[in-house]
């Protein structure tokens, strides 16, 4: 592989970037994502896979899981298949966070994909306090609702229909394996490194 030469100035390229490197436009899919996993194998991150590459090819990381697209990155005399699931060389420690940020993804798996008010499959979410009834767009006030139910709902409070929710909405325990990639729609090979990302 070339080495990149020092700028004008006498500065180096970015270190984060991999010399002599570059994704095939026609191979690797636009958004790529890699699931990264702390040295212990614990969910860490979301990368993209030239991010993943780089990590790689400077030794801070290795590959745990290929992609099944095909997806690869090529290079004058190399060529890498893009990683679905890498694993950091060295434990990075992880700042504590108090809170872990509410998505609609993050709400979806938490209740499993299944509604709270009819236990078939969810594909959004519901308010149980509707937000024009001053309900909190927050972990403790959202589940996953199949359309019907949300659509039933609509503004009114789940008592005056005579519902009763499944479980009692809560936000996830950070220690729960894989609280960090709750804010993406997980990929089907990412499934066995996340473990329960059930509630406190």
């Amino acid at each position: 592989m070339k080495h990149r030469q020092p700028g004008p100035n006498g500065a180096h390229p970015d270190p984060g970037e991999a010399p002599g490197i570059a994704p095939h436009p026609s191979v690797i899919p636009k958004g790529s994502r890699v699931l990264l996993l702390n040295a212990t194998f614990e969910p860490l991150a979301v990368v993209t896979a030239k991010r993943a590459i780089v990590l790689m090819l400077t030794g801070k990381a290795e590959c745990v899981e290929a992609g099944l697209d095909g997806a690869a990155f090529h290079s004058e005399s190399l060529t890498l298949p893009a990683p679905s699931v890498m694993r950091l060389s060295r434990y990075v420690r992880v700042p504590y966070r108090r809170t872990v940020p509410m998505t609609r993804a993050g709400v979806l798996r938490r209740d499993g994909r299944r509604c709270a008010y009819c236990g078939k499959r969810a594909d959004t979410i519901d308010h149980v306090v509707p937000r024009s009834r001053g309900g909190a767009h927050a972990w403790d006030n959202c589940v996953a609702a199949c359309r019907t139910c949300n659509s039933r709902k609509a503004d009114r409070m789940i008592e005056e229909l005579g519902w009763t929710l499944a479980v009692v909405p809560r936000a996830p325990d950070r220690a729960a394996g894989g609280i960090l990639v709750l804010a993406v729609e997980p990929l089907p090979s990412w499934e066995p490194w996340l473990g329960a990302t059930s509630a406190a």
